[in-house]
C-alpha cells in the first residue's frame, strides 16, 4: 500500500460457518469464544411454554363430549329404542275410519226411496294451525272465516275445533256428508292461497291443514214421499227414525279401518299403509208401492188442507198377506231438509196416534155378535130417540123417532143405541157380555202392538172387562172408551176381508245383502178371529153401508165395484189438555167386497172447516185411493150383484 492510498473498511459479511463445529478439539485448536454478557438495557426474548397440557385438557373434553353422545346413543337406540319407536309411529301414523256404504231402501218394484251418494267429511288437523306451523297467531280465525260459509257452520265453533284444548290432537271433524262440489270449493281455494303464498310473503295459506276423507250422503229422491216410513238418517250416519232406526243395523253394514304415514297432513305414498275393508249394508226392500203411496198421500194432504184439521192418515194394505202398499200421513216432512221441518210432524202418525176409532169399531161388536150367535143380519133392533144405562143417556149422532132396524140396518145407519143393544145379548149379564167383547177385541188385535216393530208404535189402551167403568161398558161396544192406531184399524177390516184370519202386517219384504242375494221376510203370523161364515156375513152387511141409501158412506161407492165399508166419527180427545175437543173422522173399508184384495182406512183429526163427519170427508179419500191402487193392481169388478140384507123392518 502507498502513502496515497486510503485503507479500506472492511464490511463485515455473512457469518461463515464454523467448519469446527462438531469437531474434537485437538492439540492446537483454538479455545471456543465465550458468549457475550447481554448488553445492559437490552430486551430479554420470549420463551414459550410447552404445549402437552393444554392438548390433553382438549382431549379429555372432547372425549366427555364424545362419551355423552355414545351414551346417549345407546339410549336412545338400545335402552329406550321401542318406546321411542312407539312414539314415532304415533305421530307418523295416523288411523281413519272407512265409512260403510249405507244401503237402500226401495219399494215392492225396487225403485229407490232412499239411497246414499258420495259425500266427502271436511277434517283438519289442528297441529297445522298453530303459531309454530303458521307463523301467525290467528291461524284458526283466518281459516274459520273463510270455511263458515262454505260449510255452512258457526265460524266460533271452527275456531273451537281448530284450537282443541288438547294440544297433541291431529284429527278433528269439522262437518260430515259435504257435497263433492264443497269439496272441490275448499280445495280450489286452498290452492290460490298456496300459489299466492310461493309470491307474496306475507300470504299465509291457512287452510293447508283442511282435509277430507270420502263418505256418503243419504238422499231420499222422492221428498216427502213416505217420509213417515222411512224416517231420516241424523248427522252421525244413524237411523234417527223410521225403518233408517229400526233396521240400522242390516242398513248401516260394518266401518272400515285404513293406517297410513302422513307428512304434513298429507299421505306419505311410499310409506306403506294397513286397509280393513268396509262392508257395505243390506237394501232393504219394502212392501210399499211407490205409486199408490203417492196416491195415498195426495188425497190424504189435500183433504187435510180442505178440512184445515190437525193431521190425517191413509193406510193401504194387502188383504191377504197383510203387506201395506201405502201408509201416508199429513202433514209430512221432507227427510232431505230436517232444518224446516216441523218436529211434530217428523215421525209416523198412522203408528205412533193412539186415538178413539169411534162407529169403525162396530164391525168387531157385530163380529162378535154374528160368532157367539147372539143374532143374524135380519134380527130386529128396535132403537129408541134415547138409551138409558148407568148412569149415562146415550143417543145416536142425530135425533130421530124410534127406528126399526135389522141388526144390517144397526150397523148401516151407524146406530150407537143399537149397537149397544145388540151386544148386550153376548152374555146374560152386563159383565159377562164384557167378558165376552173384550175376548174379540183382543184376537182383532187391539191393545197389542201389530207386529210391525215400529219405533214409536203405540198398542192403545184396552183396559181389562174388570176395570170398564160404568159408562165404558155402554160405550166401549161403538169406540169410545178404547183407543187404536191406525194401522190397528185397518188391520180389522183386511181380517175381515181375509176370511176372518187375521195376517200379520208387514212393511219389509226382505233384504239384499252386499253379495245381492235376496232374503225374504219370516212369514207373517196368521190367527183365526172369526169363522169365514161370519166374515162373509160381515163384508155382506158392510156393503149395505155404502151402496144403500139409509147408508152412512155412500160417498165411498166406486161405479162397477162392490165396496164394503164403515164411517166413523168420534169424539176427539186433545192430546194437549187430555179432555174432548173435536172430532175424529174415518172410513174404512175392502174391495171387491165378494172377493177382497185391497183394504184401505182413512183418518182425520180435529177438522174445523166444512163436515167433520167421517162419511163426508174421509169417504171421499177412500174413494179416491182405493179406485187408485184397483187400477194399479189390475183387479177387475166381479161383476156380480150385491147381496143387500134389508136395513129396516115394518113393525
Amino acid at each position: 500500500m502507498t502513502d496515497r492510498e486510503t485503507p479500506r473498511r472492511r464490511v463485515p459479511g455473512p457469518a461463515r460457518p464454523d467448519r469446527s463445529a462438531g469437531r474434537r478439539p485437538g492439540p492446537g485448536a483454538r479455545p471456543a469464544r465465550r458468549p457475550a454478557p447481554p448488553r445492559p438495557g437490552a430486551p430479554r426474548g420470549i420463551r414459550l411454554g410447552s404445549p402437552r397440557p393444554r392438548l390433553r385438557l382438549i382431549g379429555f373434553a372432547l372425549t366427555l363430549v364424545l362419551l355423552v353422545f355414545v351414551v346417549r346413543l345407546l339410549q336412545v337406540q338400545a335402552v329406550d329404542a321401542s318406546a321411542y319407536a312407539a312414539k314415532a309411529q304415533q305421530n307418523r301414523y295416523v288411523v281413519h275410519t272407512l265409512a260403510a256404504q249405507r244401503g237402500q231402501i226401495t219399494d215392492r218394484a225396487g225403485v229407490a226411496l232412499a239411497t246414499s251418494v258420495d259425500a266427502y267429511d271436511i277434517t283438519a288437523d289442528p297441529t297445522l294451525f298453530t303459531r309454530e306451523q303458521l307463523k301467525i297467531g290467528d291461524g284458526p280465525e283466518q281459516a274459520a272465516a273463510l270455511l263458515a260459509p262454505i260449510l255452512g257452520e258457526d265460524q266460533a265453533e271452527l275456531v273451537g275445533k281448530l284450537r282443541p284444548e288438547d294440544k297433541k290432537l291431529r284429527y278433528v271433524k269439522l262437518a260430515g256428508r259435504q257435497t263433492p262440489q264443497v269439496w272441490r270449493q275448499i280445495k280450489d281455494l286452498r290452492t290460490a292461497l298456496a300459489a299466492k303464498a310461493e309470491t307474496d310473503r306475507s300470504t299465509v295459506n291457512v287452510l293447508a291443514g283442511v282435509l277430507a276423507e270420502p263418505s256418503s250422503k243419504r238422499v231420499y229422491p222422492n221428498g216427502e214421499l213416505a217420509a213417515g216410513i222411512l224416517g231420516w238418517v241424523n248427522a252421525d250416519g244413524k237411523g234417527g227414525g223410521g225403518i233408517e232406526q229400526q233396521l240400522n243395523g242390516q242398513l248401516a253394514g260394518e266401518d272400515g279401518k285404513i293406517r297410513y304415514a302422513q307428512s304434513g297432513g298429507l299421505q306419505v305414498p311410499t310409506a306403506g299403509s294397513t286397509e280393513t275393508p268396509a262392508v257395505p249394508g243390506s237394501d232393504i226392500e219394502m212392501t210399499i208401492d211407490r205409486d199408490i203411496q203417492w196416491a195415498a198421500q195426495n188425497a190424504i194432504t189435500e183433504q187435510v188442507e180442505e178440512s184445515e184439521a190437525d193431521r190425517g192418515y191413509v193406510i193401504v194394505q194387502d188383504t191377504r198377506t197383510g203387506e201395506i202398499l201405502a201408509m201416508a200421513n199429513s202433514p209430512g216432512f221432507d227427510p232431505n231438509d230436517l232444518s224446516t221441518a216441523d218436529a211434530t210432524a217428523m215421525g209416523n202418525a198412522a203408528l205412533q196416534d193412539a186415538y178413539e176409532p169411534g162407529s169403525t169399531a162396530k164391525v168387531m161388536s157385530m163380529a162378535a155378535v154374528l160368532e157367539e150367535n147372539a143374532a143374524t143380519p135380519q134380527t130386529h133392533v128396535v132403537v129408541p130417540n134415547r138409551l138409558h144405562r148407568g148412569d149415562r143417556l146415550f143417543q145416536d149422532d142425530v135425533d130421530h123417532p124410534t127406528w126399526y132396524l135389522t141388526l144390517n140396518g144397526v150397523l148401516a145407519k151407524s146406530s150407537n143405541i143399537g149397537t149397544i143393544l145388540a151386544t148386550g145379548q153376548l152374555g146374560r149379564t152386563q159383565a159377562e157380555a164384557n167378558r165376552v167383547l173384550y175376548t174379540y177385541l183382543r184376537k182383532f188385535g187391539l191393545g197389542s202392538y201389530t207386529g210391525l216393530g215400529f219405533p214409536g208404535e203405540t198398542k192403545g189402551i184396552l183396559a181389562p172387562p174388570d176395570q170398564w167403568s160404568t159408562s165404558q161398558q155402554y160405550t166401549i161396544p161403538f169406540g169410545q172408551g178404547v183407543s187404536i192406531n191406525a194401522m190397528q184399524a185397518a188391520s180389522v177390516y183386511s181380517t175381515i176381508a181375509n176370511g176372518g184370519v187375521r195376517v200379520e202386517p208387514t212393511l219389509v219384504r226382505g233384504t239384499k245383502g252386499p253379495d245381492g242375494r235376496f232374503t225374504p221376510a219370516p212369514e207373517p203370523e196368521k190367527t183365526r178371529v172369526v169363522s169365514e161364515r161370519t166374515a162373509t156375513t160381515l163384508a155382506r152387511m158392510l156393503e149395505s153401508v155404502v151402496d144403500d141409501e139409509e147408508g152412512t158412506g155412500t160417498k165411498a161407492r166406486i161405479p162397477g165395484y162392490r165396496v164394503a165399508g164403515k164411517t166413523g166419527t168420534a169424539n176427539r180427545v186433545d192430546p194437549a189438555t187430555g179432555k174432548y175437543r173435536g172430532y175424529t173422522s174415518s172410513f174404512a173399508g175392502f174391495a171387491p167386497a165378494d172377493q177382497p184384495r185391497v183394504t184401505v182406512y182413512c183418518a182425520i183429526q180435529n177438522a174445523t172447516e166444512g163436515s167433520y163427519f167421517g162419511g163426508q170427508i174421509c169417504g171421499p179419500v177412500y174413494k179416491q185411493v182405493m179406485e187408485f191402487a184397483l187400477k194399479t193392481l189390475q183387479i177387475p169388478p166381479t161383476g156380480a150383484e150385491p147381496a143387500n140384507y134389508p136395513v129396516t123392518f115394518t113393525p
